[in-house]
């Protein structure tokens, strides 16, 4: 009963955990820290002559601006690019959306390159791949209710299996999006990534993981970890159960062996 109940108890408090973590790694907008200097682009543009193409990027484009990048949302914490419609965020700050095209209502896929087209069905593959490991974890809420409830080995197993899926989702969840970060850099699917910046901009643009990115791989662990405790609690479940039979099994037999003695005194020899 201690161990079980232990190890139940602190399955459950990593699976909260867990959920946490990813939730609000997948609502905020600080997966990547995108700094762009642009005194020094300016400098830059000043020294090679092309001053005037320059500074109208500078003032149009959104990717010459310091920025924060999330599953949804692109947010300005400095400068905001004033061509760019933005709102304010649930945290006071200026973003714009991530556009994934859904529903792509101008056909405007139509036009991208099939590297463009590859990044854009990882992206939209992660956010599913995401949603649908909050959907396990809801079912496997319900099945671990009712383990704990029942003291169900099968109920806390399937518990226990369900956690594992959730974290296979949400380490799928994570390549996706490192598939995406990867064609960003190295493809040519955009203007406003890396491959077609200048030089100017590639010089002097840092590029950093920011701690959502760290809360969701965090996640991934407790959710393993979650898993590994809800199969060990299940383990300590059935030797508990198997113990208990053994137990009662030795007090039944005695009472059988006494009224088989009593029942045998009443025949005569």
């Amino acid at each position: 009963m201690p161990c079980s109940a232990v190890t139940l108890s602190l399955a459950t408090i990593t699976a909260i955990v867990a959920v946490a973590l990813l939730a609000i790694a997948f609502s905020t907008d600080n997966w990547l820290y995108i700094e762009v200097k642009r005194a020094q682009i300016h400098q830059q543009a000043t020294k090679r002559g092309d001053q005037e193409s320059i500074v109208e990027n500078m003032n149009s484009k959104y990717y010459y601006y310091t920025r924060t990048k999330g599953l949804f949302r692109i947010c300005y914490p400095k400068e905001r690019p004033p061509t760019v419609e933005t709102y304010l965020s649930p945290v006071e700050t200026h973003c714009n959306n991530v556009d994934y095209y859904i529903p792509d209502v101008d056909n405007v896929t139509k036009q991208f390159s099939d590297d463009a087209m590859a990044r854009l069905h990882m992206g939209r593959s992660m956010i599913a791949l995401f949603i649908v490991a909050f959907f396990v974890v809801f079912i496997a809420f319900w099945t671990g209710v009712a383990g704990c409830w029942r003291r169900s080995p099968g109920n806390i197993t399937s518990t226990a299996i369900l956690m594992l899926l959730a974290c296979l989702l949400s380490a799928g969840g994570m390549g996706l999006w490192h598939g995406v970060e990867y064609y960003e850099k190295e493809k040519v699917v955009g203007e406003e990534f890396y491959q077609q910046w200048n030089s100017a901009l590639k010089e002097e643009t840092s590029i950093w993981y920011d701690w959502s990115y760290f809360l969701a791989w965090i996640s991934v662990g407790f959710y393993f970890a979650s898993s590994t405790l809800f199969f060990s609690a299940a383990s300590f479940l059935r030797s508990e159960r198997e113990a208990e039979k053994a137990r009662n099994v030795q007090y039944i037999m005695p009472g059988i062996a006494g009224a088989l003695e009593t029942s045998g005194s009443l025949w005569p020899t």
